[in-house]
């Protein structure tokens, strides 16, 4: 019993360490994850699991999208990618449509790996 507590106290320190840009790269980690068990839950017609895993994506991209400083150009780019991402997550969840959840996690992936390597250019000129 004591190994899950201390995994749970492992991912709580590293959640209250780390930095904006990394819980960031954190959220996009997650929507990925749940997207795949979303994945599988509609491949093995389990409808219950596959809502609410569509359901934990839908919050991760609306809280990235009430994160948003709207002063910054690329905001508004952000901003049209997560309204895109957030209505083919409504339609996916509504035909459990596995077609477009594997759209959607691609499009997942693309943004964390853009992420990955703004957080690695930072570092590089030390604006971490």
């Amino acid at each position: 019993m004591a190994l899950p507590n201390a995994y749970a106290q492992y991912n709580n320190s590293k959640v209250l360490t780390a930095s904006p840009a990394e819980l960031t790269l954190m959220l996009y980690e997650g929507a990925i994850k749940f997207c795949n068990v979303a994945i599988d839950a509609v491949e093995r017609k389990d409808i219950a699991k596959a809502h609410t895993n569509i359901v934990k994506v839908e919050n991760i991209i609306d809280y990235l999208r009430k994160t948003l400083d709207m002063k910054y150009p690329v905001a508004q780019d952000f901003e049209r990618m997560y309204v895109y991402l957030d209505q083919r997550l409504v339609e996916a969840n509504v035909k459990k449509d596995v077609e477009i959840l594997e759209e959607i996690r691609d499009h997942l992936h693309a943004i964390r790996d853009n992420w990955k390597e703004v957080m690695r250019v930072n570092r590089e000129k030390g604006r971490v």
